[in-house]
């Protein structure tokens, strides 16, 4: 049976070597290097005891250095399963999620047939190199030069020139012989509409050869030299030889150079690359006039674990960066994914080269941002999360990205990476305004005026209180982890005078969702001692009920809950007092001063009051006993004092 001309090709595209290899042999962790695809192991084929067996998962070739044997992943196949090329085809193909070509008796004609486009491309390329030397170059050579592209990179480029005339390519071409249909089968010439002789494709154009990862030319791009062309670029059509879609401009070298341990980096367009290569980043490559495909970015990953899209600096740019990570979320595997260097606004990689040289283009290159950072860019930039709706706007828009990912592990650290970002995003003290500073407590407190400055307000304080009830939630939020998800949007509400709280905190709503022993272990190794132990250290805290007894979970329920009301009380009741403390501009009258004491007095009774396990009576703020029904009266007053206008 006879293979179709690219399917080979495609297979040795989609396999990777290491892994067919690794199922036979136990690699040299010492010697091997696998960010390179430089692997090393006792060779399969003869009985040995050192790591002579050398695979070079990149080139896609074997070779042990003691018995001589070599090849690539079919032969490999082939000698170890003991089996024939075709089936060693077919076990390769299953694994690749190729589905075998049907058989086709002619499949040998049509891979001559394809070596004869392939010499007429050849032709072609040598062809326009003639011309860009000749008299009707001038033009083209001195914008190269302007460009920077020198002799040298002219010739490692195979860089050429297309004439103006309408069959100067044809005619060449022609007159050596070469079929008028193979021309245009491969895309050098197109028939007339009003039955005139074909003409030229590319015209006045500057000339860029695109190699296969074999170097063989498949197709051309030209970039226009008249200003006002419709098209500035111009790439080959469709045609036995060339899939866009499937095609990197130089993947050839920039695999060698990979493989070398250079940085992949994917540009925009032929200059970018050329620019990359020639300023010593040999390992650059582009697509070539569409966005980044599926089958692209598997060739990419198949040359490097981590890709790095250098993308210009404008809105474009950034759009075909959104649309790179579309294409790639439900592709990504574990140690295979993407990152993203958006280069300064108005700039590409060849302006950024030529206005400030190689180290300023290294230099962005090592600020390479991961992909999770440009999905929250694009779901976050310039919107505002004001409103709960908003905020569970852009949670389910996240959640929805984070489905397509199709690796559990992988899904989850992207889940919770987000949720860091979103901790941050609406807790920073950035992007509070001063209400909900004053709000939470979180603001700077400013110097108390004279008249006030010996008050109840300012010499009373909640400081102790509030960290003893932040003592007992994280505390039983350790114990009944799976309670965070209850009760998350309340914790993060939380102001945390203690930056071990802070801390605590944080480490649990990132771990929420997760068991309670990793819950547990992942809080203590972010504090650096256990996290339970220290909170216990107060008696107030060791004695609530939920931690005495941490399998009643509707207990823990119901703690947490009263200490988060209480809180919020707290904190509200602050807001309050902190209001009325903004009037006070001089010496403070009579009226105002009894309010603010009345509003200490009152909040000192809120933080006696305890949970159900507190005796009937607790002391009123002149020391005397008070009960429930007091406390009432007591809240009846601050409700007069909260709407209560000073007197003049």
């Amino acid at each position: 049976m006879s293979l179709p001309p690219n399917f080979l090709d495609d297979l040795r595209t989609r396999i990777s070597l290491s892994q067919v290899v690794g199922r036979k042999v136990l690699w040299d962790t010492r010697k091997s290097n696998q960010a390179k695809g430089d692997m090393w192991a006792p060779c399969p084929f003869h009985q040995e005891k050192s790591a002579s067996f050398h695979v070079d998962d990149r080139k896609g070739y074997y070779y042990c250095f003691g018995c001589h044997a070599k090849g690539d992943a079919i032969s490999f196949v082939r000698e170890t399963e003991n089996v024939s090329f075709m089936e060693a085809i077919e076990i390769l193909a299953a694994e690749a999620g190729m589905p075998m070509p049907a058989r086709d008796p002619k499949a040998q004609e049509k891979a001559d047939h394809r070596t004869q486009l392939v010499e007429i491309m050849e032709k072609a390329v040598r062809f326009f190199r003639l011309q860009l030397r000749g008299g009707a170059g001038s033009d083209a050579r001195d914008y190269l030069l302007r460009r920077g592209l020198d002799d040298a990179t002219q010739d490692r480029f195979d860089i050429g020139f297309a004439a103006p005339g309408w069959q100067t390519l044809w005619d060449h071409l022609t007159g050596q012989g070469i079929a008028p249909d193979k021309i245009i089968e491969v895309g050098l010439a197109k028939p007339s509409q009003k039955g005139g002789k074909p003409y030229d494709t590319f015209r006045n154009r500057i000339m860029f050869p695109i190699r296969d990862a074999r170097g063989r030319t498949i197709a051309f791009g030209g970039r226009a030299m008249d200003p006002d062309d419709n098209a500035k670029y111009l790439n080959s059509p469709e045609t036995p030889l060339f899939d866009k879609s499937r095609t990197l401009y130089n993947q050839g070298p920039a695999r060698e150079a990979a493989g070398k341990g250079q940085s992949l980096i994917v540009a925009e367009g032929y200059m970018d690359v050329i620019a990359l290569a020639s300023a010593g980043f040999e390992a650059a490559v582009a697509p070539l006039g569409t966005a980044v495909t599926e089958t692209q970015l598997q060739m990419l990953w198949r040359i490097t674990d981590e890709p790095i899209m250098a993308l210009d600096g404008d809105k474009a740019g950034l759009n075909a960066a959104y649309r790179v990570i579309d294409t790639a979320l439900p592709l990504l595997e574990a140690g295979k994914s993407l990152r993203f260097v958006l280069l300064p606004q108005g700039k590409d990689p060849d302006d950024l080269i030529r206005s400030e040289g190689r180290d300023a283009m290294r230099a962005l290159l090592e600020t390479a941002q991961p992909m999770v950072q440009l999905l929250w860019r694009r779901e976050t930039e310039g919107r505002v999360f004001d409103s709960p709706e908003r905020k569970a706007a852009l949670d389910k828009t996240l959640r929805e990205r984070i489905r397509t990912i199709q690796d559990p592990s992988l899904r989850s650290h992207y889940g919770e990476e987000i949720k860091r970002l979103r901790w941050e995003l609406f807790r920073s003290p950035a992007k509070r305004d001063n209400t909900s500073a004053r709000r939470f407590g979180t603001g700077v407190p400013s110097k108390p005026v004279e008249g006030t400055r010996a008050s109840m307000l300012v010499a009373g304080g909640s400081g102790v209180e509030t960290r003893l009830r932040e003592a007992v939630i994280l505390a039983a939020l350790i114990v009944t982890p799976d309670l965070i998800s209850e009760f998350e949007s309340q914790i993060e509400d939380m102001s945390c005078v203690d930056p071990d709280h802070a801390t605590i905190r944080t480490c649990l709503l990132r771990h929420a969702g997760e068991p309670a022993p990793v819950v547990q272990a992942a809080v203590d190794a972010q504090l650096g001692e256990p996290a339970l132990e220290k909170l216990c250290r107060a008696r107030h805290v060791a004695i609530t009920p939920c931690l005495r007894n941490p399998s009643d979970r509707e207990t823990a329920r119901l703690t947490i809950a009263e200490e988060l009301a209480k809180l919020e009380a707290g904190t509200g009741l602050d807001a309050e007092i902190a209001e009325a403390a903004e009037d006070l501009y001089g010496p403070a009258d009579e009226t105002l001063t009894w309010r603010l004491g009345q509003a200490a007095a009152a909040r000192q009774i809120a933080q006696r009051a305890q949970s159900e396990d507190k005796a009937e009576y607790d002391l009123g703020p002149n020391g005397a006993p008070i009960n429930r029904e007091e406390r009432s009266a007591f809240a009846a007053l601050m409700e007069t004092i909260r709407f209560e206008k000073p007197r003049s």
